[in-house]
């Protein structure tokens, strides 16, 4: 069969396709302008909450900084130069001078922030066609804080750069080249030959189980040779899986391949094999509907659960099997028996 799907004659001939369901909505260029105005503006706000956000963090920062430094300013206005030194030491800084440099510049820094802080707050409309996404200004510090600002931005900007062309020319309602429906198919090829052999070799799908032809030979062997030769006269294939094509022609296969040589058997396939078991069930219901044997109470079920049920009372009947004895190890057999010098001889022996 693999052989045959590798010339594309075949394939074509054989395939199936199944359309998926798909929109045209999803091009670009039908998307209405006010849609995208409205996403953007919406990628907008979340920007500048964003940004505000990481300016309250970083204007905290600052100010703990600030009056960190300050504190230590005070001590050296009051005379506490032991501490006023051991607070420099901690600070990793060598003199005043440098101490007064950064309390200049934190300053500085959280006094910009405040600004931007207000700044933000009042406009908070922004023309989305007309303007795009402000970065925030670096500052002179070059703190983290700032690094992030600009990375938020980053994020974001590949969503802008996509649709801040768009909105300089008019939306056009353009037909695309090709045909959009082939893009959204379902092809079923060699997957139609493949699933079904999956009851043959569990393997494939990394189930360690017996397929139907190992089953099959287990089954035999468990019996005399006349008795196979009885068995394998009336093999009856019913259940849905027998719906598969060829599915008897392959079990006439394994038989052959398992079977003595010259040996006969017949492969009897059900007229209706998806309903065999419900008209197995059906009549065995009406066959017991008045005795007691295979019925059980709604106590019971409800108790026990269909589960239990289904191992036990309405399983199939046990039959033993009888496995050869294994034979003692050949290292246990010759190893000499140790005996103690004291005891009786019965012990010993």
């Amino acid at each position: 069969e693999l052989q045959k799907w590798r010339c594309p004659e075949y394939y074509e001939n054989n395939v199936h396709k199944m359309q998926l369901p798909f929109s045209n909505k999803l091009l670009g260029s039908t998307v209405a302008s006010e849609e995208k105005q409205e996403k953007r503006q919406q990628q907008l706000r979340r920007l500048q909450e964003l940004n505000a956000r990481r300016r309250e963090e970083k204007l905290q920062l600052d100010q703990e900084r600030l009056d960190r430094l300050l504190y230590v300013q005070e001590l050296l206005e009051d005379g506490q130069m032991d501490q006023f030194h051991k607070a420099l030491v901690e600070l990793n800084m060598d003199s005043a001078e440098e101490l007064q440099s950064y309390i200049n510049k934190l300053s500085l820094s959280v006094e910009q922030t405040k600004q931007k802080i207000l700044q933000s707050e009042v406009n908070i409309e922004v023309d989305v066609v007309d303007s795009k996404p402000e970065t925030p200004d670096l500052d002179p510090l070059g703190s983290e804080q700032s690094l992030e600002d600009v990375e938020s931005i980053n994020e974001f900007e590949p969503l802008f750069a996509e649709e801040q062309p768009e909105a300089e020319k008019p939306v056009a309602a353009v037909q695309p080249v090709f045909n959009l429906a082939e893009y959204h198919q379902l092809f079923l090829g060699t997957e139609r030959i493949r699933a079904p052999e999956i009851v043959f070799q569990p393997s494939l799908i990394g189930e360690d189980q017996a397929g139907i032809a190992e089953t099959m030979q287990y089954v035999l062997e468990r019996y005399s040779k006349e008795q196979q030769a009885l068995l394998v006269q009336n093999v009856f294939l019913t259940g849905g899986n027998t719906m598969y094509p060829g599915l008897k022609a392959r079990i006439q296969k394994e038989l052959l391949e398992m079977r003595p040589f010259q040996s006969s058997f017949q492969v009897h396939l059900a007229s209706s094999p998806v309903l065999d078991a419900w008209y197995g069930a059906r009549d065995w219901a009406v066959e017991y509907t008045n005795r007691e044997e295979g019925w059980i109470t709604r106590k019971d079920y409800e108790e026990k659960g269909g589960e239990y049920l289904k191992e036990h009372c309405a399983s199939n009947v046990y039959v033993p099997i009888r496995l050869p004895k294994q034979a003692p190890r050949a290292a246990e057999a010759a190893a000499p028996s140790r005996t103690s010098g004291s005891g009786n001889p019965s012990e010993q022996a």
